[in-house]
């Protein structure tokens, strides 16, 4: 995938995170890019360890697995941030 793609899906997969997480208010445009670029990361290395995401995967799985890595991400600074998760 190119890099404006990801940074695209990035920001709709860090978007969609902080929503699900309730953060929405307080991160901007870039930090949803950055929070999905790097729950991207983390959504890769989880469905490629199990198995979920194959290297014919479409744009959709992509998105789906960065916007999981994205909730895991959030999760982990809400933990660390305010020892507990939303």
């Amino acid at each position: 995938m190119g890099w404006i793609a990801t940074i695209i899906l990035g920001g709709i997969a860090g978007w969609l995170a902080s929503k699900v997480m309730g953060r929405d208010a307080s991160m901007g445009i870039l930090l949803n890019i950055v929070v999905g670029v790097i729950g991207g990361l983390i959504g890769s290395f989880i469905g490629n360890y199990t198995g979920f995401l194959t290297d014919d995967a479409g744009w959709i799985m992509y998105l789906v697995t960065a916007t999981i890595g994205a909730v895991v991400l959030l999760g982990i600074i809400n933990l660390v941030q305010r020892g507990k998760v939303r």
